[in-house]
C-alpha cells in the first residue's frame, strides 16, 4: 500500500504556550517537524529535518514547563510522557531536586506502507530483529509490523510498550497498531517481566518489544523464543557488529566465547589456536540494519553471518531499497570463502554423493585419500547444507557448539577415532559406497531414518519390545544406531552382508 502518514500533530500543537504555538504553526514546512525542545533559561526550539529554528526571543519560564506538563499524562520512571490516544513523546529533564527543567516534546506519527521493504521476512514466521540509529524509523517500522501481523495475516499478536511508544499514551492503544494488543510496562525495569508474563498469561504467535537494552531482557527473549513464539524487536546498536561486541546483547545472536583449537585444526583454518566462536543458536533468525527510510540491509541466517564475522570473513548480505516509483530493489552479497588469488578446491556436484561438513578433521589430508581411492566427496562450509557432520573423538567429547547445532538438526554425525589413514579409509569407504537415489526412486536414506525412528517410538512407547528393521548397507546401519543411542535405547546389527541389519531395543533386554 502507499505510504500514508497519521501524526496528529494539531494534538501537540495545542498544549504548547500560544507565544510558543503562533510562531511554530507558521512555519512552511510544520509537517516535517521532529520535535520542540525547551530548556529553562532559553529560547525554545523547533527541529526539523537539517535546520533548526530558534520560535522566539524570550526565554523558557517555569510556568511555560508548567503550561504542558497539566496538559499531559503522567511522567513514568523512565522521564516520558504522552497525549492520550496519541504517539507523541515528551520526554522530561529533571534538576537534581527532581523539579523539571527542560522537555523534548518529539512528534509521533504512525506512517501506513513502510513494511513493504521486509513484508516477506515478517510473513515468514521467523524471528526478526530491527537495529538502527536513534530516529532512523524502527519504532515506526515496529508499529506498522504489528498491524500487518494483526490485521493482515489474523495472528495473535501481543505488544510489549515499555515506554508507550509503539500504542501511544492512554489505556486505548492509537489505532495505528490494529488488532495486535497492548501489554503496558510500569517501570523500564519490569520490561523483561512483563515479556515472560505474555507469553504465559495471554498466548501470543507474536510478540513484539521495542528496544532490548538489558542482559534480563536478552535472557527473557531468548526464552519467548525457544517457547516457538515469533518474535520482532529493536536493539540498541546500528549493526551486526555492534551486537557481537556489546557483551550485554550478545545472547541475541549467540553469545561469543574463545574456544582452543587442536593443532590440525588449527592448521586447516589457518588461525591461532585460540579462536572466537559463537556459543549458542541465535534467538533472532534474521537482523534488519535500517540504514534509511527507503534502505535496509539484512543479514537472512544470523548464525552464517556471526560464524563468518568471528572467523574474519565478511558475512553474506542482501540490500534493499526502494526506488522513485516504490518498487523494491534488492542485491545480494555472496562473500567469497577463499582468499584472493587462493586456488579454489574442485568437488563433484552434490549430486554425486553426500554433502559432508568437517569439523576438527584434517580437509587436505581427506581430500587426498580420497583422491587416492578414486571417490567422490563433497565437502561443505555449510551446516545447513551438509547431509551428515565428521569430527573426531576427541572434539566429539568437547560437545562444542557446531557438535550440538548438529544435533539439534538431527543431523548424523560420524566419530572418527583418529585421523590415521586407516580410519580415514574407513570412513570414505562407508561414506562413499551409499548409492545415490536415482531421479524418480523414493531416498533410501530417508526410508531407512523414517523406519528407525517409527522403531524407537514403539520401543520407547512399550509397544514392543524390539524391533528388527530392514537391511542396510554400513552407513545406513551407522545411523540407525546412532538414532537409538541418542533416545537412551540398545541396538545390534545381525547377519551377513547384504543382509545385515539393525535390531533396536531397550537395554534391559541384553539379559
Amino acid at each position: 500500500m502507499p505510504k500514508l502518514i497519521a501524526d496528529d500533530l494539531d494534538a501537540l500543537l495545542n498544549v504548547l504556550p500560544l507565544h510558543i504555538y503562533q510562531p511554530l504553526s507558521g512555519q512552511p514546512d510544520l509537517k516535517d517537524l521532529l520535535e520542540i525542545v525547551m530548556d529553562l533559561g532559553r529560547p525554545p526550539e523547533a527541529r526539523f529535518p537539517g535546520r533548526e529554528v530558534v520560535l522566539v526571543d524570550r526565554e523558557v519560564e517555569e510556568k511555560d514547563i508548567q503550561h504542558i506538563t497539566s496538559r499531559i499524562g503522567a511522567f513514568g520512571g523512565d522521564n516520558r510522557a504522552g497525549i492520550e490516544r496519541t504517539l507523541h513523546r515528551i520526554s522530561a529533564i529533571r534538576n537534581r531536586k527532581g523539579h523539571i527543567i527542560g522537555l523534548s516534546c518529539r512528534v509521533g506519527r504512525a506512517v501506513f506502507g513502510t513494511i513493504k521493504i521486509i513484508e516477506d521476512l515478517v510473513q515468514s514466521g521467523k524471528s526478526v530483529l530491527l537495529l538502527g540509529r536513534p530516529g532512523v524509523g524502527k519504532t515506526t517500522l515496529l508499529r506498522e509490523v504489528a498491524r500487518v501481523l494483526a490485521d493482515d495475516l489474523k495472528k495473535r499478536v501481543v505488544i510489549v510498550d515499555t515506554s508507550n511508544e509503539i500504542a501511544g499514551d492512554g489505556d486505548i492503544p492509537h489505532p495505528a497498531i490494529g488488532h495486535a494488543r497492548r501489554m503496558q510496562v510500569a517501570t523500564p525495569a519490569m520490561q523483561h517481566a512483563v515479556m515472560i508474563e505474555a507469553v504465559e498469561n495471554h498466548m501470543p504467535e507474536v510478540i513484539i518489544i521495542d528496544e532490548i537494552g538489558t542482559e534480563l531482557e536478552a535472557m527473557a527473549a531468548r526464552t519467548i523464543a525457544e517457547r516457538g513464539v515469533q518474535l520482532v524487536a529493536t536493539a540498541h546498536g546500528n549493526t551486526l557488529d555492534n551486537l557481537i561486541s556489546n557483551p550485554t546483547l550478545s545472547d541475541l545472536i549467540g553469545g561469543i566465547q574463545a574456544v582452543t583449537l587442536g593443532d590440525e585444526e588449527a592448521k586447516r583454518r589457518g588461525t591461532q589456536k585460540t579462536i572466537l566462536e559463537r556459543k549458542s543458536p541465535p534467538t533472532f533468525d534474521i537482523i534488519v540494519e535500517i540504514q534509511d527510510r527507503n534502505r535496509v540491509a539484512i543479514h537472512p541466517d544470523v548464525a552464517e553471518a556471526v560464524d563468518a564475522i568471528v572467523r574474519g570473513r565478511p558475512p553474506a548480505q542482501e540490500v534493499r531499497w526502494l526506488d522513485e516509483q516504490g518498487n523494491v530493489k534488492i542485491q545480494r552479497s555472496t562473500p567469497e570463502s577463499k582468499k584472493a588469488g587462493q586456488p579454489a578446491e574442485v568437488f563433484p556436484s552434490p549430486s554425486s554423493g553426500i554433502n559432508v561438513y568437517l569439523f576438527g578433521i584434517n580437509r587436505g589430508r581427506l581430500l587426498q585419500t580420497a583422491k587416492d581411492m578414486h571417490l567422490p566427496l563433497n565437502i561443505t562450509e555449510k551446516l545447513s547444507e551438509a547431509s551428515m557432520l565428521v569430527t573426531s573423538k576427541s572434539y566429539y567429547r568437547r560437545r562444542p557448539q557446531k557438535i550440538r547445532d548438529a544435533e539439534n538438526a538431527s543431523l548424523p554425525i560420524y566419530v572418527l577415532k583418529s585421523h590415521s589413514a586407516a580410519q580415514l579409509r574407513q570412513f570414505l569407504n562407508t561414506v562413499c559406497s551409499v548409492p545415490t537415489p536415482r531421479q524418480g526412486q523414493p531416498d533410501s536414506i530417508k526410508q531407512a531414518l523414517d523406519e528407525v525412528a517409527q522403531a524407537v517410538d514403539q520401543v520407547s512407547s512399550g509397544d514392543r519390545q524390539s524391533v528388527e528393521l530392514s537391511p542396510q548397507s554400513a552407513y545406513i546401519r551407522r545411523l540407525q544406531h546412532l538414532t537409538a543411542e541418542r533416545s537412551s535405547l540398545a541396538s545390534t546389527s545381525l547377519g551377513k552382508e547384504p543382509h545385515r541389519r539393525v535390531t533396536i531395543y531397550r537395554e534391559e533386554e541384553r539379559a
